[in-house]
């Protein structure tokens, strides 16, 4: 197997936990590739040097049915390094050197068991939907996101956003913006904005509103069979879509559309650890902090 190792300058990587990765993939015999900023990383902080046949950028050389992506980060560098596949269906884990790491599969702390589980099989992978967007003049075609799509204001003056789903108004939403995600990404800016948490399995969309005028405005599901589309007016004439970790200004007369994209993410996920485990973990459900000083 070829592990496809992916990570950011923003990360607090240490000497001692890149040597345990390299150690690691040595123990099993893996082939690896690393992005070219992950690898200058390396190359500083230990005594690695990195053949540059190793080294990717954009185009990663290998066969989908042989190769892993391992992305050493939290879940905006997972985010981030999906688009470096080029929508093939190569498996994507995460080890989580940030914070909350919803889509991560393992921590630092338990990274000898994750490449153990590798090496034998261990580990699972799930299908995840990703949302298809078109009409955003700056990307020069379609882009693809795992967790959502948010359309914000730039300034410090609110935003007017028609929705329609299917061609059917929803709302008229004045505020600071809205949010479409899929279940994957429920946990992410969405729930930040009052949205609902969705399992990873069902079928749909959310449109969760972002500091609307109305009170009475609250999230909408939707099946993800559905298109939405989003008529965005500022008053200064530019409004911001942000997509998973890119960013994007659109101006005045730009129709976004949305739909479930053709392409789906395989996630790799520990065999023995449900969603629902992973959701009362993180969110810290099973602390009683009644009797806490």
């Amino acid at each position: 197997m070829k592990i496809l190792l992916f990570s950011r300058p923003q990360i607090q990587h240490t000497a001692d936990n890149i040597e345990r990765l390299f150690s690691l993939i040595e123990r099993y015999g893996f082939q690896y590739a690393i992005n070219r900023e992950f690898a200058s990383i390396v190359e500083a902080l230990t005594s690695y040097s990195i053949a540059e046949q190793n080294i990717y950028d954009e185009e990663i050389d290998c066969q989908a049915e042989e190769a892993m992506m391992v992305c050493c980060g939290g879940d905006g560098t997972l985010l981030e390094g999906i688009h470096h596949l080029k929508n093939r269906a190569i498996p994507v884990a995460g080890i989580n050197f940030g914070h909350l790491g919803f889509l991560t599969s393992a921590t630092r702390d338990d990274v000898e068991q994750f490449f153990d589980d590798v090496a034998n099989n261990r580990l699972r992978t799930e299908q995840r939907t990703m949302l298809a967007v078109e009409g955003i003049r700056q990307a020069g075609g379609r882009v693809t996101a795992l967790n959502e799509v948010a359309a914000q204001r730039l300034e410090a003056t609110m935003l007017n956003i028609v929705t329609q789903v299917n061609g059917q108004r929803v709302a008229q939403y004045n505020g600071d913006g809205v949010i479409i995600s899929t279940p994957t990404g429920s946990t992410a800016y969405s729930l930040s904005a009052g949205g609902p948490i969705v399992a990873p399995e069902c079928r749909c969309f959310l449109i969760t509103p972002l500091a609307p005028h109305n009170f009475g405005m609250r999230p909408v599901v939707v099946p993800d069979s559905a298109e939405v589309e989003l008529d965005i007016t500022a008053r200064h004439g530019e409004a911001m879509l942000s997509i998973d970790h890119r960013t994007y200004r659109i101006g005045e007369g730009e129709k976004i559309t949305i739909r479930r994209a053709e392409e789906s993410i395989l996630l790799v996920l520990p065999h023995n650890i449900s969603f629902y485990e992973t959701l009362h973990s993180k969110m810290m459900w099973d602390t009683d902090i009644r009797n806490r000083v």
